[in-house]
């Protein structure tokens, strides 16, 4: 989308939302931003080993602290993920809104430390993370807090002799997204699961070998009317805007986030913000 196409839809989600009463505006700017949810969700595949039934993944994406999100929200939400008792942990993308802007706490390090999962950490690069100078800021916070960068490659995931595929791309707007590079030598028997920041990626991504993709960079609009549903969304997360979309000529299937915070308009309207649980089920 353009700068001129972008403000366009910036200043008539402005104008909606001023236009509702001074009660429901309230709400969209100091109350639902702060509802978060907790999202379960099941994934049923014949390739699962059956050592990874009932395995627990959480993903939670897009917190963009700085952007109206504090760390003592931030603090709340690591709570709520150790108590889901997760197998393995995924950050989708867009630890803060303006890397270059931030005041970088050791507190952030800290919290994200503070995160607990047997089978390991993992996180790939949104387009704030790229953006503000921030890539190599953001790599360094989450290397010292123990997650694992999955940048076009991936991680062999074990139980006993039993493995699973993880894999990650580079952010597709700022970064170099190289998929095939990511599944090099992966057994395509293995059930593989991909994080990518933008959703509309998943086109790319079901002609390959890939049996999950993660994602989220749309905050589900942040906004929706009933009726008329989200009002704008950001490039690569216009087609593909929140929860589980399966596609007919395979069995991938896609879940996008809402994601945590906002950004560049401080409101969520019928569009709480989520970390998923998914578990894996064997079919």
């Amino acid at each position: 989308m353009n700068r001129r196409s972008f403000l366009k839809k910036l200043i008539s989600s402005t104008i909606t939302l001023l236009g509702l009463t001074g009660g429901t505006y309230y709400y969209a700017r100091n109350i639902e931003p702060g509802l978060l949810t907790i999202n379960m969700e099941s994934i049923l595949s014949k390739k699962l080993p059956d050592s990874f039934n009932d395995f627990k993944i959480v993903q939670f994406s897009d917190t963009h602290i700085g952007f109206q999100y504090t760390l003592e929200q931030f603090q709340e939400l690591i709570t709520k993920i150790n108590t889901l008792n997760p197998d393995l942990i995924v950050f989708t993308g867009d630890l803060v809104d303006e890397p270059n802007k931030y005041d970088w706490s050791p507190k952030l390090t800290q919290l994200l430390q503070e995160l607990q999962a047997q089978k390991g950490k993992y996180w790939i690069y949104g387009n704030h993370d790229h953006g503000g100078y921030g890539t190599e800021i953001v790599q360094e916070v989450m290397e010292k807090a123990d997650f694992t960068l999955l940048k076009n490659s991936h991680q062999v995931i074990e139980k006993g002799l039993d493995r699973i595929i993880l894999a990650g791309i580079d952010d597709v707007i700022l970064g170099s997204p190289n998929l095939p590079k990511a599944l090099e030598q992966t057994n395509p028997e293995l059930f593989t699961i991909l994080l990518s920041h933008e959703p509309d990626f998943a086109d790319t991504a079901l002609q390959h070998h890939v049996d999950v993709q993660l994602s989220g960079h749309s905050h589900g609009g942040q906004v929706r009317l009933p009726f008329v549903g989200h009002l704008y969304t950001p490039i690569y997360a216009e087609k593909y805007v929140e929860g589980k979309y399966t596609f007919d000529s395979s069995n991938f299937n896609l879940y996008v986030s809402r994601g945590i915070g906002t950004t560049r308009l401080p409101y969520r309207f019928f569009c709480k913000p989520e970390i998923t649980l998914f578990t894996l089920k064997k079919s």
